[in-house]
């Protein structure tokens, strides 16, 4: 484990000004929160904290982000509390603390259903302060690099999630060294034999052709220094995780894949760069289509670097990107550079991004999006895509997926000019709208009075933005069509069971379908995204019997002794379906209660007394009574409704007590004999969906617990 000196020295190292008691304030605080407990590896668990805080050094990040790597676990783990580090490290450090163990505690999935809502919650803890996912990324990048010591299957999972969000996530936040790692630490789990196979190639391929990057790189150097460019190069072989990836893409062997090699030319200024990619073209022949300039056209998490492919010493092909050294700076930690210190002030990188403008470029076209499906397409469409760069006729640059058409341009310049899109012009000629556009082309929309947004835009559009849009505006037009539409079919479904669509009906489906209201549920209706039958089934779900044979009443328990008598318990009076537990009394048998029930707090001290029970599988008779309260209006005819409602929801009413009686309305206790839960949900929608009642509910009172057992 790294000491607390040999931690603080590694932050001196950038930053001569860091509060260096502080830090070892907290190294020790957190160093007495741990103590006792231990990695799965063995290793005592402060051992953690330590190596993430120095990965954090690692891009020269601010005294709070190192603190907080330090105590990131004390609040989940420890007897620590917020404002145990708010009062000892300050509001911003325990604000950070808090958000990385909030942001932990998501449990983050990489299952497809899960993925939407994962991403929207890494939004949200980004949006309050971009430091918790810098923390959190150290905090798996550590994890992955001590996970032999998990289980296998606990391995797997862990590298799929590392695969699927963390690794693209770094990318998109400028952090290509972690992705890269991230990537190929995954890779080493989750395909051991791939990975072993393209890591014996590379030592065959040195073997056959010698160090082929220390000659390359001594070439390169020779013809900078010949043309006077002061100019540092370095070489490496390409992680065997984007090899695999290349060769996936590709669909080819890994001799037939050239560039492998990549290297890296650190100018000191952006006119030697351009020089710089000069000389190496004149030495090397340049690959056509392999040339991309983010210097003059930089992406949007600040990363500025020439990428040219050149066909090197025997015809191998190698990758050169060339940058400054303040553009390496912020290729290497993205957008934490808007963080790093250097000689103990904060770096003033111009190429560094402010973190707030990033994020709200990258969530902007996501707020729209309510579906999870469609958010989550959004998502990848802008974490998991390449960009091409295009003019507008002004000569400003417009930033666009690889595959964008001139109407993901026209929504990317505004959802008004896109929206009112009838044409575009690309390079001053005229083009369809899904002609797919390329680098450094100007384009130019053509607008209409009165166009709207058309379904097959959908088809053409692949931008989240773009699509987003249309799908609102395309809802939004057909909305009152389908509303009306939907009127008429439900009209049509409840009258077929004998009921009536009325507002209280359609307020009470939209409430159990979990829509907004009522309006909602005749939309989807009428657009045919759910079924008359669905809506009628969320109000009414139990309109014919099930023909299913039926559990014998002295057998409806399972968990007692052979020959054991039971009996439901008044306060709770619990119904099949619903979990229970049994309470034994000497000479009167079990008296089952739900899991829920009040009463079993008076049992506390009685745990020889408890039994485990279940209901019986299969369909149960309608035996089992509940007390229902209800207030309904006083009104001719009401009851008489009320009690039919329920006889045709095949329930008997055993018992009626009239509680209250008012002008304008009665309260009322029923008995009403159910077969189970389900049975009950279904008595009780009915009745709440009735306009004459105002209000419905299940009758318990843990009181008559010593009641029912006095009877008996």
């Amino acid at each position: 484990m790294i000491a607390a000196e040999d931690l603080v020295a590694l932050v001196r190292n950038y930053n001569p000004r860091t509060n260096e008691k502080l830090i070892h304030e907290a190294y020790e605080f957190g160093r007495r929160m741990h103590d006792g407990q231990f990695r799965h590896s063995g290793e005592p668990y402060f051992t953690h904290p330590v190596a993430v805080a120095a990965i954090l050094t690692e891009q020269q990040l601010d005294d709070a982000t190192i603190i907080t790597a330090l105590l990131h676990d004390t609040i989940e783990d420890t007897r620590a509390s917020y404002s145990d580090i708010q009062q000892r490290f300050g509001t911003d450090v325990a604000d950070l603390v808090d958000g990385v163990t909030k942001l932990t505690n998501l449990q983050l999935s990489s299952s497809e259903t899960k993925q939407a809502e994962n991403f929207r919650k890494l939004f949200m803890a980004m949006s309050k302060d971009l430091r918790v996912i810098l923390v959190k990324l150290a905090d798996r990048l550590h994890n992955m690099r001590t996970i032999k010591a998990m289980r296998p299957e606990k391995q797997v999972q862990k590298a799929r999630e590392t695969m699927d969000i963390y690794a693209p996530l770094a990318g998109r936040m400028g952090m290509q060294w972690m992705r890269e790692e991230l990537e190929d630490l995954a890779f080493r789990v989750l395909n051991p034999e791939g990975r072993a196979s393209i890591i014996r190639r590379f030592i065959n391929l040195q073997k056959e052709a010698g160090d082929v990057i220390h000659r390359i790189t001594g070439d390169m150097r020779t013809e900078l220094e010949a043309a006077n460019i002061e100019a540092e190069v370095f070489g490496r072989a390409k992680k065997p995780y984007s090899i695999w990836r290349k060769m996936q893409e590709k669909g080819m062997g890994f001799s037939r894949l050239s560039d492998i090699y990549g290297f890296r030319v650190i100018t000191r200024s952006e006119m030697d760069c351009y020089r710089a990619l000069g000389v190496i073209h004149q030495r090397w022949r340049s690959v056509p289509g392999r040339f991309k300039d983010y210097i003059s056209q930089p992406k949007s998490n600040g990363y500025r670097s020439i990428h040219t492919t050149v066909s090197g010493r025997d015809g191998k092909r190698v990758e050169v990107q060339i940058r400054t050294r303040q553009m390496h700076d912020v290729a290497e930690t993205g957008v934490a550079a808007h963080w790093s210190y250097r000689d103990g002030v904060r770096t003033e990188n111009p190429f560094a991004v402010d973190p707030a403008r990033w994020i709200a470029s990258l969530t902007e076209q996501f707020d729209a999006e309510e579906d999870h499906d469609e958010f989550l397409e959004a998502v990848k469409l802008e974490m998991y895509s390449d960009k091409v760069f295009c003019f507008t006729p002004k000569g400003d640059v417009v930033k666009l997926p690889r595959g964008a058409t001139p109407l993901d341009y026209a929504y990317a310049i505004h959802t008004r000019i896109g929206s009112a899109c009838v044409g575009a012009k690309v390079d001053g000629i005229r083009v369809p709208l899904w002609t797919r556009l390329k680098n450094g082309q100007s384009v130019e929309i053509i607008t209409a009075e009165g166009q709207t947004p058309q379904g097959t835009w959908l088809d053409i559009a692949t931008t989240g933005k773009a699509r987003t849009a249309i799908r609102r505006a395309l809802r939004e037009a057909g909305r009152e069509r389908f509303i009306k539409l939907g009127a008429e079919l439900a009209r049509s479904a409840f009258e077929h069971v004998g009921k009536k669509a009325t507002d209280k009906v359609l307020e009470k489906a939209a409430k159990t379908l979990r829509l907004e209201n009522a309006g909602e549920v005749l939309a989807r209706l009428g657009s045919a995204e759910i079924t008359s039958r669905q809506v009628v089934h969320a109000v009414y779900p139990d309109l014919t019997p099930s023909d299913e044979s039926q559990v014998e009443a002295h057998r409806a328990v399972i968990g007692m002794e052979p020959g054991t008598g039971f009996t439901r318990a008044r306060c709770c009076q619990p119904l099949p379906g619903e979990r229970i537990v049994g309470i034994t009394q000497r000479g009167k048998g079990v008296f089952v209660h739900a899991i829920d029930c009040e009463a079993l707090a008076g049992f506390e001290d009685q745990p020889d007394r408890w039994l485990d029970l279940h209901w019986a599988e299969g369909t149960h008779p309608a035996a089992y009574d509940v007390t229902l309260e209800l207030t309904i209006g006083n009104d001719a005819g009401v009851l008489g409704r009320i009690c039919t409602l329920i006889g045709e929801r095949l329930a008997n009413i055993s018992d009626l007590h009239f509680i209250d009686r008012k002008p304008d309305f009665f309260r009322l206790r029923m008995d009403i004999e159910l077969r189970d839960a389900e049975h009950l949900h279904s008595v009780m929608s009915a009745l709440d969906a009735e306009s004459d009642v105002a209000s419905v509910s299940r009758r318990r009172d843990p009181s008559l617990t010593a009641v029912a057992t006095a009877a008996e």
